[in-house]
C-alpha cells in the first residue's frame, strides 16, 4: 500500500516536512486533518484546516480549494513559544476574485496535550462578510470582533485523517459524524502461535490477527490476517451502520517503518439493528481505498448525504508500528 499521506508544509523550511511518510514519526511529529465543504465564492468548496505538532511547536493550515479543485489558498501558522504575535491574526486572499479572510485567536487555546486545541481558541474563514467556517468554543468573540454574519449555509464536515502510534495496539477518540459523541476506537495486532499443522502459512510461526474494538466492544476480528491483510466489514454502532476497511499490507510485508489503513464511513441509519453489532461483507476493498473513498466525499451534497444515500463522512486512521 503506497498511500500518498499528503501531509502539508505548515512548518518553516527547517522543520518541513518532506512527501517521504517515515518522516511523520521520525521526526516525532503528529498529523490531525479535517476537511469540510462550505460555499465560498457561490461556490461549494473543500476547506482542509490541518494541525501539526513536534517537540519544539504546534502548527495550523488552512487551505481553501481554488476552481476545479485546483490552485489551493493557503494560510500556514506556527505556535512558537517565542512567537507570541502569531498566536493571533488574520491573513485575505482572493478565491475567483471574492475576497476570502482567514482569523484565528490561539493565545489561550489549550491543547492538553493533543495536536488539534480542544478549548479557547477560534480559527474562522469568512467569504463576503459570511462567517463560513468557525470552528473553536469562542465563537461570541469572532462575531464581535469582526461584526460578520453566519453563513446561510453550514458547512458539512467531509472527512478526518488522523496519525496514531504504537508498537501493537493503538487508540483513538473520534466522532463518525460532526454531532455525534465522541468514541474510544483501538486497533490491536495480535500474534497467536501457529498450530503444528499449520506452520507453513504462518508469518514465522506465529499467525496475526487483528481486532478492532469501539467503546471497549469486539466488533472486527479478523483470523489468519496474513492472508486477509486487506478487507471491510460492516458494523453498527447506535444503530448506525458504518463500514471499516483496513489495509495492513505494509505491517506485514513491507520492510522499514510502515503504516497500515483504517477507514470507518457511515452509512444510512437502521432501526432494526442492536446498538452493537457486526458484519462482514464479500467484496474487498480496492488498493487504493483513500483515493476511492475520497472521490466519493468530493461530489456529496451540502446536506452531508450523497445520491445513494451514505453520509459524506470518512474517518481515516493511518497506524504506524513504532518498534
Amino acid at each position: 500500500m503506497q498511500d500518498h499521506i499528503g501531509i502539508p508544509a505548515c512548518f518553516s523550511s527547517a522543520e518541513k516536512l518532506s512527501d517521504d511518510a517515515s518522516a511523520v514519526t521520525r521526526s516525532g511529529h503528529s498529523v490531525y486533518m479535517s476537511v469540510y465543504r462550505a460555499k465560498i465564492a457561490d461556490q461549494s468548496r473543500l476547506i482542509t484546516i490541518t494541525w501539526c505538532k513536534n517537540l519544539l511547536l504546534h502548527g495550523l493550515s488552512v487551505s481553501v480549494e481554488g476552481p476545479d479543485g485546483e490552485n489551493h489558498h493557503s494560510c500556514k501558522v506556527e505556535l512558537k513559544p517565542w512567537y507570541f504575535w502569531r498566536k493571533q491574526g488574520s491573513k485575505r486572499f482572493a478565491v475567483n476574485g471574492k475576497t476570502v479572510d482567514i482569523f484565528w485567536d490561539l493565545k489561550a487555546a489549550k491543547f492538553n496535550g493533543g495536536t488539534e486545541p480542544k478549548s479557547e481558541y477560534y480559527v474562522a474563514v469568512v467569504c463576503e462578510e459570511e462567517v463560513v467556517l468557525l470552528l473553536g468554543d469562542l465563537k461570541k468573540d469572532v462575531y464581535k470582533k469582526t461584526g460578520f454574519r453566519p453563513a446561510l449555509i453550514d458547512p458539512i464536515l467531509v472527512s478526518k485523517k488522523e496519525h496514531i502510534f504504537g508498537k501493537k495496539k493503538f487508540t483513538t477518540k473520534a466522532k463518525f459524524y460532526e454531532k455525534g459523541r465522541l468514541h474510544e476506537i483501538s486497533i490491536e495486532c495480535k500474534n497467536r502461535a501457529a498450530n503444528m499443522g499449520n506452520v507453513g502459512n504462518s508469518v514465522n510461526g506465529v499467525e496475526p490477527e487483528l481486532e478492532i474494538r469501539v467503546d471497549g466492544h469486539l466488533v472486527v476480528h479478523v483470523k489468519h490476517l496474513q492472508w486477509k491483510f486487506r478487507g471491510n466489514e460492516s458494523i453498527h454502532i447506535n444503530k448506525l451502520r458504518i463500514e471499516v476497511y483496513w489495509d495492513v499490507h505494509d505491517w506485514l510485508f513491507s520492510p522499514g517503518l510502515r503504516h497500515a489503513l483504517f477507514i470507518f464511513k457511515p452509512i444510512l441509519p437502521s432501526t432494526s439493528l442492536s446498538p452493537l453489532s457486526r458484519s462482514s461483507s464479500s467484496s474487498p476493498p480496492s488498493s487504493s481505498l483513500s483515493s476511492t473513498l475520497s472521490s466519493q466525499t468530493s461530489c456529496g451534497s451540502l446536506e452531508g448525504l450523497n445520491a445513494s444515500g451514505s453520509s459524506e463522512f470518512c474517518l481515516f486512521l493511518y497506524a504506524w508500528k513504532v518498534e
